[in-house]
Parts: structure tokens; C-alpha cells; sequence
């Protein structure tokens, strides 16, 4: 007989309920949760991936060993054994910074990896530490740090309650929200327009979210800095100030807006004076208000201002930790709260700097940006081992093909993932967890940027195959191992053993019971679990003095390091235009990074790796659909497909991320049918946000010809 089973997804951040039901071990189908209580039975296509990668004949199911170009299949505890000893080996060599560890976002989406994955990388005592985080919203993260105390005190937009909703560099509709997990965007953003309020959307493309607004502005790539800053000049000239008492250095940021007129960047952001004060004349009047902006102001070379700005702007305007505004989520399972061993701490800035180009590390890491000279750079400090866990850096961090060249420079490398794909064909050992559906699952990290307060916990679908071994404890394997490979006596092996029997279950509940909600009679982990539908606790509600962790136990609104680069934002206005057209990349819904492209539903239809290119440009070049086009930059070189479209703004193409999946030696047999090729040949790793290093990937100047 057919049983259900209930569960958040776990492929993107909004946590949508979903109801499986599956019979012995197969699932008959996956629908919405209609019960559950955030998502109300809304879920995307990339749910189905849920099924597909519980049952995809690609997925690796046991380690496999590199020998002369062939893989060799070999038991766990030889493989866990090796890759400890090929990593001691190298450290003993070189120094303990010539290993470096990759975490690739499906890492934020595993519980086990969430709540275990630091102790292996404190284990492992290098300073190459490197994640998907600096490919993304590291921006934000430091803003947070230096405005609110700590790196995850990121605000959250109260979708549900504002009447005027700013939207700059960010998709919802497709991304399902982006550090704002709001499952069924779509019906909140309508929510919102029927209740009589506005949705603007800055962009340079006109997106799906975009088509939905009551404006959409063209912007160039890489101005929403400028953007922002003319319109907090119009929104301190008109009065419209109004910020709450935890506020210090407000009469700084006015010397700087000051400087910004809206006639000033016109020009340079390709919006009109006129369209600029009316934003700031309807943000400053609406009942309630709130700006949001994500991946397209985070990966640009003004990122950290961008989050900055953000901030301000909600914050001088008095939209700030109050229904309809930006507001902090309260999570009752709260990393914010938890030791430092577990948690990773309030964050940090340029405690120590990558050997090439001096790039500070943030919140304990380095930009990958720079991984790829760091490996291929001769001297002191090299980069000479990799652990990898659940990325694909070669399609998903700038100058791909360069990253590709320094992978297969290492001298070892360990993968733990279930495929073999474009990075990990570089391991000498690749240690494959389970699939989702065969682990317990809660959202750590996104209950932290929910719209409203929930909690929601489920138990692993079906069991892990025979001898298998969860992401969680093949890193505590490999840390044991290593420890032990240096000696590290009695404690150590304690330690470890203590670690591996206190297990995801009881760490989950741990971290409840010392959670706000928690306590002797609050939540424990068998009460979220008695609630197979989730639990409702209500909406966003002000946390403010309580949560911030600043020093002063006040909101820093002028950082003196985000002051001091305003300076390089200025010199762009008057910087000579270099000729070409400028690249930005895309998602689509059924996309998410890399690594669902082996889904055979989510890539079916027509081709969606194609360039992206206004009417305009494209008469100019004499180029139509379906043409093929030479696209080349200061790295690199690829050839794609064209699409005429005014959704893209003249002088602008676009590419989608997460393809180029035609590199030898991977076993993604569908993936491998729909290749597309990469953005990331084509982005450049020396363009970083100046602040926090996070890769520029927007704005990139391209050359186009017609192909042949």
C-alpha cells in the first residue's frame, strides 16, 4: 500500500512542503504540501529533482579511487584512510597551507554538512579555506558584520506587509527568493499589488519578476551603487529622514549622498533624474516600504556598497525592524546564538590575505576568486591539495577554464560527492554521500531569511544504501584520520568519537533547547517532529536592541572601510567607456547552479544556454535568432546560440550560469547531452567587489561576431 511522507525541499532556499507518496522504495509521485503552513502547496519543477537524484544511475554509491585515468570502486574504510593520509602527506611536504577546502552551495541546503562540516575544516588548520559564499552574498554578509555585529544578522524583506517593494538585481519569481525564503513569491507578489501596493523593479533585463512589476528600470550592470546613493540624496533633500534611536553616523552618510545628485548619474546608470526622485518620493511616502536587492548587486565590482546602500536606505527612512520593512528573522534553531565550534562566530575582515594578490579573508575565508593562482602560482604558501565537498568550481567561479588547468595541476584531491563532474574528475578519491531523500532534513541557514517565522523538521525518506555514509560523518572520518595521522593522542580520539555519536538528531535538538523558543517546556526536536506539516509562529516580529551583537549594542550606518570606497565608485563616473557590450548572467526556475542539469525534466524544451541580445544590437551586428556568435573576453572565448529579445537593455547580453557541461571525463549522461557553455569561461577572476573580494561576474565588457 502507498504511504506519504512530508518534508521541506531542500533544492533552493525556499523551503516549499512537499507531500511524497512512494511505495517500499519508490516514489509514486511529489506533490505540494497544502498543510503546510508557510508554502500552502506551492512548489517549482525542480522539486521532481528530488525523485531523480534518489534514483539517478549516474550518482556515485561507493568511493571510487583514481588509477592511470580509470576509477576503481573501493570500501569506506580504505578510502577514508587514504584520503586522510594523502592529505597529511601533503602537509607534512609543504606546510599546512598548501591544503585548501572548497564548500559548494548544496552544503547550505545538507543539515548534517550545516551543523559538522567547520570541525573538518578547523581540522584541517589551513588559511585556504574557500566557498560558494564568495561567488555570491559575501557582500551582505560583511555589511552585516560591520553594521549589526554579525555576518548573519541579514535583514529580511517583510514581503507580506510592505506596500512598496524596491526589487534592485534580483529574479524572485525564478530564483524563489534569494536570502529572502519566500516559498509561492509569485502569489505574495500579487498579494502585495492587490492590497494597493507598488512593486518596482531595477534591472537590466527585463526579468519574469520584472514583467509582474508596476515599473521596471533599465539599469547598466554594475551602477545600482550610483542608483541608490541619488536616491538617498533626494530622500535626505526632501526630509524624508527619519531614523530610529540605535542609529550612529547618520551625518556621514549625509556628506556622501550629498555628492550624488540624480542629474550627476544619469549617465553612467542609463535612469532618468525624473525616474530616481520619484523612487525616492514614493519610497519615502508609502505607508510602509522596503529595498531588496541580491545576486545582480552582490556580484558586481561595487557589491559591498551595494549591500551597504541597501541597508541605509531602509534604515534612514525609517523602514527598518517594523512590519512592511526590512525586519530580522527569529529562527528556533538559531546559529546566531550557538558556540563559536559549531556556529563559526559573529564574522571577521582581513585577518589574513591570499599569497597572490593580497585579497582579504572574510568570516574565516578567502575569495575563490583567487583559488585558481594560488594553485598555479609557484612559491611559498601553494596551494597543492584540495578537499572539495559538493562543488563544481569549474563551471561555478570565474576564469573556468583556468580553475579547470589548476585542478589538474594538484598533486591530491578529495571530492565528497555523489558525481563525477567537471571539478570532481580531478579528485584522486571521490566519497559519495546519499541522496536528500535518504537524510533527515531541517533548514538551518534558511529559517535565518524567512518571511514569516516557521520550523520544520523530517526524518530521512528511505535508508541510505548498505555500508553508506552521510556528508557529516565522512568529514568527521576524515578528521579523525587526520588527527590521528599527526599524532593526536587519546583526546583527540575522544573527541571525535564523542562528535560522531552525538550525531545530526541529537545536535539539532541541542541547538533548539538552547534556542529562543526552547527551554523545559519550549520546542524540542520530537515537538517539530510531531508536526510533520511544520509549525506556524507567526510573522516577522522587531528583535531590535536585543539581536544586534555589535559592541556598542547600536547599528554602525557608516562603516569607515565602506566610507573610504565610495571614492572608487566616484572615479567610475568620469572613467573612459571602453567599447564592446557589457555580460550579465541569468537563472531560470527549473535551473540551480550546476547541478541539476542531470534532471531529465528540468532540461527538457527547447535550449535555454543562449545569449541574450537586444533587437538594437543585434541589427547592428546583422545577427538573428538561432544564429550562432562568437562571444569573447579578456579570458576567454565561447560560441552560443542567439536570442533576440528587448528584455535585455541595449549595450547588455546575457548568458545563463550553471552550463558547460562538455568536459571529458564526467558522468552526467544527461547533462552531457544538454552541455551549453559556461559564463564562467568568459568571466574574469581579477574582477572582484574592492571591499570583500566577492567575484564581479556582472559587467563583464564582451566582443560579439557571427560565427563563420
Amino acid at each position: 500500500m502507498p504511504k506519504v511522507h512530508y518534508r521541506a525541499c531542500n533544492l533552493c532556499e525556499a523551503m516549499c512542503g512537499v507531500k511524497i507518496e512512494f511505495e517500499g522504495t519508490r516514489v509514486l509521485s511529489i506533490r505540494g504540501d497544502e498543510e503546510d503552513p508557510f508554502s500552502r502547496g506551492h512548489i517549482c519543477p525542480k522539486s521532481q529533482a528530488l525523485q531523480a537524484l534518489y534514483e539517478d544511475p549516474d550518482r556515485l554509491r561507493q568511493p571510487m579511487r583514481r588509477v592511470a585515468g580509470q576509477w576503481q570502486p573501493l570500501g569506506w574504510d580504505d578510502a577514508l584512510a587514504e584520503a586522510a593520509q594523502g592529505l597529511h602527506r601533503v602537509q607534512q611536504r609543504h606546510g599546512t597551507d598548501a591544503v585548501g577546502i572548497y564548500l559548494g552551495n548544496p552544503t547550505v541546503h545538507n543539515t548534517g554538512a550545516m551543523l559538522f562540516a567547520s570541525l573538518f575544516t578547523r581540522a584541517l588548520k589551513t588559511k585556504h579555506r574557500y566557498s560558494a559564499t564568495s561567488v555570491d552574498q559575501l557582500p551582505h554578509m560583511l555589511t552585516a558584520y560591520w553594521m549589526f555585529g554579525h555576518q548573519l544578522l541579514l535583514p529580511v524583506p517583510d514581503v507580506d506587509r510592505t506596500q512598496y517593494f524596491l526589487v534592485l538585481g534580483a529574479n524572485p519569481i525564478a530564483s524563489n527568493g534569494s536570502l529572502m525564503t519566500a516559498p509561492g513569491i509569485r502569489r505574495r507578489l500579487d498579494a502585495l499589488r492587490a492590497r494597493g501596493g507598488k512593486l518596482v523593479v531595477v534591472d537590466p533585463r527585463r526579468t519574469e519578476t520584472a514583467e509582474r512589476a508596476d515599473r521596471h528600470l533599465f539599469i547598466t550592470p554594475g551602477t545600482d551603487a550610483l542608483f541608490l546613493l541619488a536616491v538617498l540624496h533626494e530622500v535626505f533633500v526632501t526630509g524624508g529622514v527619519k531614523p530610529g534611536p540605535l542609529v550612529d553616523g547618520l551625518e556621514l552618510v549625509a556628506e556622501v549622498v550629498q555628492r550624488f545628485p540624480p542629474e550627476r548619474v544619469s549617465a553612467a546608470t542609463g535612469v532618468s533624474a525624473e525616474a530616481m526622485r520619484t523612487v525616492a518620493r514614493e519610497f519615502t511616502q508609502a505607508p510602509s516600504a522596503v529595498c531588496y536587492g541580491r545576486v545582480g548587486t552582490s556580484t558586481q565590482a561595487f557589491g559591498s556598497l551595494c549591500a551597504w546602500l541597501i541597508n541605509v536606505l531602509n534604515l534612514v527612512t525609517g523602514n527598518f525592524d517594523r512590519p512592511g520593512g526590512a525586519m530580522f528573522a527569529s529562527p528556533v534553531f538559531d546559529p546566531r546564538t550557538l558556540p563559536k565550534a559549531l556556529a563559526g562566530g559573529r564574522g571577521s575582515h582581513g585577518r589574513w590575505k591570499s599569497r597572490v594578490r593580497g585579497l582579504p579573508e572574510t568570516g574565516g575565508e578567502l575569495p575563490v576568486a583567487t583559488l585558481a593562482e594560488d594553485i598555479l602560482t609557484p612559491g611559498a604558501g601553494r596551494v597543492r591539495a584540495m578537499v572539495t565537498v559538493a562543488g563544481n568550481p569549474v563551471l561555478s567561479t570565474p576564469n573556468g577554464r583556468q580553475v579547470d588547468r589548476a585542478f589538474g595541476d594538484l598533486e591530491f584531491m578529495v571530492a565528497v560527492d555523489p558525481f563525477l563532474n567537471e571539478t570532481t574528475r580531478h579528485a584522486n578519491l571521490i566519497l559519495p554521500p546519499p541522496s536528500p531523500l535518504e537524510r533527515p532534513h531541517y533548514d538551518i541557514a534558511f529559517h535565518l531569511l524567512a518571511v514569516r517565522n516557521t520550523t520544520r523538521y523530517a526524518p530521512a525518506l528511505f535508508e541510505p544504501g548498505q555500508g553508506a555514509r552521510h556528508d557529516w560523518q565522512i568529514l568527521l572520518g576524515l578528521g579523525k584520520r587526520l588527527e590521528a595521522a599527526r599524532g593526536g593522542g587519546v583526546q583527540s580520539a575522544l573527541k571525535w568519537r564523542a562528535l560522531e555519536a552525538l550525531g545530526v538528531e541529537r545536535a539539532l535538538d541541542f541547538g533548539l533547547r538552547l534556542g529562543p523558543r526552547g527551554g523545559l517546556r519550549g520546542l524540542t526536536l520530537k515537538k517539530v517532529q510531531q508536526a510533520v506539516h511544520g509549525l506556524d509562529l507567526g510573522p516577522l516580529e522587531p528583535v531590535l536592541p536585543g539581536a544586534l551583537q555589535s559592541r556598542t549594542g547600536r547599528i554602525a550606518l557608516a562603516p569607515k572601510e565602506l566610507l573610504a570606497d565610495v571614492a572608487r565608485l566616484e572615479a567610475s563616473l568620469v572613467a573612459p567607456r571602453v567599447p564592446g557590450l557589457v555580460l550579465i548572467n541569468r537563472r531560470h526556475l527549473r535551473d540551480n547552479n550546476s547541478w541539476l542539469h542531470n534532471v531529465p525534466k528540468l532540461v527538457s524544451g527547447a535550449g535555454r544556454c543562449t545569449l541574450l541580445m537586444n533587437s538594437v544590437d543585434a541589427t547592428a551586428l546583422g545577427v538573428s535568432s538561432g544564429q550562432e556568435v562568437r562571444v569573447r573576453s579578456r579570458v576567454g572565448e565561447v560560441v552560443v546560440p542567439v536570442e533576440v529579445s528587448d528584455a535585455v537593455m541595449v549595450g547588455v547580453v546575457s548568458l545563463p550560469h550553471g552550463y558547460g557541461h562538455s568536459r571529458e571525463g564526467v558522468r552526467l549522461g544527461v547533462a552531457s547531452a544538454h552541455p551549453g557553455q559556461s559564463v564562467n569561461d568568459l568571466t574574469d577572476d581579477q574582477r572582484v567587489d574592492g571591499v570583500s573580494g566577492n567575484a564581479a561576474f556582472s559587467g563583464v565588457m564582451v566582443e560579439v561576431a557571427v560565427e563563420g
